[in-house]
This record gives C-alpha cells, sequence and structure tokens, in this order.
C-alpha cells in the first residue's frame, strides 16, 4: 500500500466559522462531523478536520492548495467579492494582487484564525511529468 495524507486537524477558535469560511471560499462541501470536528473534503479524498481549541493554543500554519485555473477564477472572484485580504506573496507585501510563479497563479489569504491559506495553479518548480 502507498502511503498517502488521509487527513489533517486544523485548529480553530470556531471549528464551524472555520470549516465553513474554507468550503464557501473554494466551492467545497461540510463532509462530515464527528466529536470536535468539522470536516471538509478535497477531490484527493484528505479531508480537513476543523477542531475548536482554545485561542491562545493556536499557531498559524500554512496551507497550499493546487487548484485548477477554473477553480482560481471561482476562488479568486470569491475573495474579492468577500474581500477578503489578499496577497501575491507569503510576506504580505503585495496586496490586492496575484503573483505568476512557474506560469501559473497564487494567491495568499488568511482564514479567520490567521493560519496563511494559499492557492497555486502550478506547482513549485512547474508541471513534471
Amino acid at each position: 500500500m502507498s502511503v498517502e495524507l488521509n487527513h489533517t486537524i486544523v485548529h480553530a477558535r470556531d471549528n464551524r466559522e472555520s470549516a465553513e469560511f474554507f468550503a464557501n471560499l473554494l466551492g467545497l462541501e461540510i463532509t462530515a462531523e464527528w466529536g470536535p470536528f468539522v470536516a471538509v473534503g478535497l477531490s484527493n479524498h484528505v479531508t480537513l478536520d476543523f477542531a475548536t481549541i482554545p485561542a491562545d493554543r493556536i499557531t498559524p500554519q500554512h496551507y497550499a492548495f493546487l487548484v485548477s485555473e477554473e477553480e482560481f477564477d471561482a476562488a479568486y472572484a470569491r475573495i474579492r467579492r468577500d474581500g477578503v485580504e489578499h496577497y501575491a506573496d507569503p510576506h504580505r507585501k503585495q496586496p490586492d494582487t496575484v503573483n505568476h510563479h512557474d506560469g501559473g497563479r497564487g494567491v495568499y489569504f488568511l482564514d479567520p484564525v490567521g493560519h496563511l491559506m494559499e492557492l497555486i495553479t502550478v506547482p513549485y518548480g512547474g508541471w513534471t511529468s
């Protein structure tokens, strides 16, 4: 059996708020709820399991998502429509724009607790066979 990522836990102040923010922005669905988790399913069968924990225990993380050009267009339209602060770079020095690394497009934005989310249309280093 090959090794695959199945799920990861994403800390949140409010698991429902963070899961809905992420799902709505990317046009995804909440796929399950159990115990302290609200899960959002990705197309590769990985879930992001949002869990409520005390705010002082949240350490912001970085999550990058490879999306199609069409998915990027739709998500970026929602980012702009909803007034989500976004940047072309992870240091947040280039606001309100996207980057064009490796011939694709990328954008960074913060989720409700400060996790740095990234959408890219081409993996870093470009496409490989």
